[in-house]
């Protein structure tokens, strides 16, 4: 009960300080369609996310509340980062009549999503009520120029990126944001969150409670960062949860050991024990892999030069992380980035 009664208070809670400025965010006993434009490479677990919830949400009113269709580029089989093809109705026409479209992206959105789709999507969009971006999504309703002067945000390993690349959309490192008539969220959680709380804004706490328990998950507001301090596994030791913390937010500048161990009150060797014990590393090279997943996010995601991103994950220069990459991952950055 206590549980519930705190999902409630999270709705209640997001329903005060977010305005429902999108018109499908307000309650309604109507039909609502939704066009979902997937793009290649996108996440499976994105798309049902999406999907799922209002699904959910059809079986415990008892009608059909909400419609969908997929749509995809050139109307055919899109394939999906997990190898499977998810079908298409169609192209992008095909998603007129809608209420709503959303387009979900992942990877390679600068190569899927083309300038006639961009054109496409920019003479298509004062067709529909409210247009979504889940994670790289974004990027494209960004790309055809349809978020200037709005809130967005993006997956939070783009957040930078996406700030620096369009000055005009105000970013924001939520799990999702409505503004105006659009509405963008972080990643596949975050798409959920989201459902959830269209959900509710048009049928009522009860009705999304009810979808949230029939997927063994808690609403969670959408002004809530996607990367928070706090660590959900209640087996990490919180000293070592706490120093993960400060090493993560440290990227560019990471700080000596001792001097994390000194802001958790704990001398150097006994940090060490406790890393030792919850991860089986030091603190030292657990600080060091976060910094070279991040650098390997950024060779195979972005087409930062060398230099940039060694200073961007911590390192003192290109060679230096030329060759702690090469001895993490048994390949230099150039060929990694050859392959994608």
């Amino acid at each position: 009960m206590q549980s519930i009664r705190l999902a409630a208070d999270c709705f209640a809670f997001y329903e005060i300080n977010m305005a429902k400025s999108a018109t499908i965010f307000a309650q309604s006993q109507q039909p609502l369609t939704m066009a979902l434009l997937v793009l290649p490479h996108a996440s499976i677990l994105e798309v049902a996310s999406t999907l799922d919830p209002l699904r959910a949400a059809n079986r415990h009113l008892g009608h059909e509340a909400y419609r969908w269709r997929v749509v995809s580029p050139g109307g055919a089989p899109v394939p999906l980062t997990c190898g499977i093809e998810l079908p298409s109705s169609g192209p992008l026409a095909g998603a007129e009549g809608a209420d709503a479209l959303v387009v979900i992206a992942g990877y390679r959105q600068s190569e899927v999503a083309t300038k006639p789709l961009l054109r496409d999507l920019r003479r298509l969009a004062p067709r529909f009520h409210a247009i979504g971006g889940i994670d790289a999504g974004s990027w494209v309703l960004a790309r055809a120029g349809l978020l200037d002067g709005q809130r967005a945000t993006v997956h939070w390993e783009d957040l930078e990126d996406f700030a620096a690349s369009f000055p005009d959309i105000e970013v924001l490192p939520d799990r999702f944001v409505l503004s105006g008539r659009y509405f963008t969220a972080g990643g596949a959680a975050p798409a959920s969150d989201l459902m959830l709380h269209l959900i509710r804004s048009r049928h009522g706490v009860a009705t999304a409670l009810q979808v949230a328990a029939s997927f063994v998950t808690t609403p969670r507001p959408g002004q809530e960062p996607q990367v928070t301090t706090t660590r959900p596994d209640p087996r990490l030791d919180p000293r070592v949860a706490a120093a993960i913390a400060r090493m993560e937010a440290r990227l560019e500048t990471p700080e000596p050991v001792a001097e994390t161990a000194a802001v958790l009150h704990l001398s150097p060797r006994r940090l060490e024990q406790l890393f030792r014990a919850n991860l089986g590393l030091t603190p030292a090279a657990y600080a060091l892999s976060l910094r070279l997943q991040a650098a390997r996010r950024l060779l195979s995601d972005t087409r930062h030069p060398l230099a940039e991103i060694a200073l961007r994950t911590g390192f003192s220069g290109a060679a230096t992380l030329s060759r702690a990459f090469a001895r993490a991952f048994g390949v230099p950055p150039s060929a990694l980035r050859r392959r994608f």
